[in-house]
């Protein structure tokens, strides 16, 4: 464990023209005196919801600098307010969003996204992909990798033996093959082999889909791998909606962010919740006192 008592934790403002500035500035004002918060970039003059060229290009610079500050050592941890795809790939941002950004620049072949709430922690196994690829796309190796991830992060934000569920594909786990077989040839040897790799933690799985994210929210396990997006997503935008966010998992210092976009539509009006920002820097915090 870090002997770190103060880390220094840094943030972006996102693009300046939505609520990144905002809910930054609430969470700071709420947040206690257990670490050192360092502002990545500098501040631009932007019209509340209204993004522009100049608001995405500083957005982009500001992850460069905050990419290059993990990589340094300069910060413990990094939180980034939301940013404006669109107007990032306008500018030359070459990469589908801020998670690929940031594997990329530090060198990190082997990450994840990971979604976490105050009642759910999720690691997707396929990510942005039509529903009727997944089947194709989940591969066993695939997703021991990621549920080894899984219980290295909960293990470094506090969670020393991490229960950790993979989630099955096909309803009722495929009813014994009736409609599927995922479970029993991809999902349960990873389960297996996963739990091998590591003795320390708790695998279970191929867990039925339909009841497992329940379980979890009542405490029977600590994290999920899902096998797609929407599976995760939904309950836990149903859940933690306000306080969920979104982690890079597997680089050496963490990433992690508001899981909302930029809404320009509410930018400016001081109707911004900054609840997600906050537990954002309380994960990073916890994240980075555990590396």
């Amino acid at each position: 464990m870090s002997t770190l008592t103060r880390p220094i934790i840094g943030y972006t403002l996102g693009d300046q023209a939505g609520i990144g500035p905002e809910v930054i500035h609430k969470a700071l004002s709420a947040l206690p005196d257990n670490a050192e918060y360092r502002l990545i970039g500098t501040p631009i003059d932007a019209a509340p919801g209204h993004p522009t060229t100049e608001t995405a290009q500083a957005a982009f610079e500001h992850l460069e600098l905050a990419a290059a500050a993990l990589k340094e050592g300069t910060i413990d941890a990094v939180v980034t307010a939301p940013v404006y795809k669109e107007g990032l790939h306008k500018v030359g941002f070459p990469f589908p969003g801020q998670t690929e950004f940031f594997a990329d620049r530090l060198g990190v072949a082997d990450f994840a996204m990971c979604l976490t709430g105050r009642r759910l922690t999720v690691a997707l196994a396929t990510t942005h992909v039509a529903v009727a690829d997944v089947p194709h796309l989940l591969k066993t190796a695939e997703l021991v990798r990621i549920g080894a991830l899984l219980c290295r992060f909960l293990r470094r934000t506090g969670t020393e033996t991490p229960r950790v569920a993979l989630a099955g594909l096909n309803p009722h786990n495929g009813e014994a093959g009736a409609f599927g077989d995922e479970e029993s040839r991809l999902i349960a040897p990873a389960a297996a082999q996963l739990q091998a790799a590591l003795p320390w933690a708790r695998i279970s799985g191929p867990c039925v889909p339909d009841c497992v994210y329940r379980d979890a929210a009542e405490g029977a396990f600590d994290g999920i791998v899902a096998p797609y997006h929407d599976q995760a997503l939904i309950p836990l935008k149903l859940l933690d909606f306000d306080n969920a966010v979104n982690a890079t998992i597997g680089l050496p210092r963490l990433r992690v962010s508001p899981d909302h976009g930029t809404a320009f539509g509410i930018a400016g009006k001081g109707l911004a919740n900054p609840s997600s920002t906050l537990r954002a820097f309380e994960v990073a915090r916890r994240s980075a006192l555990g590396a």
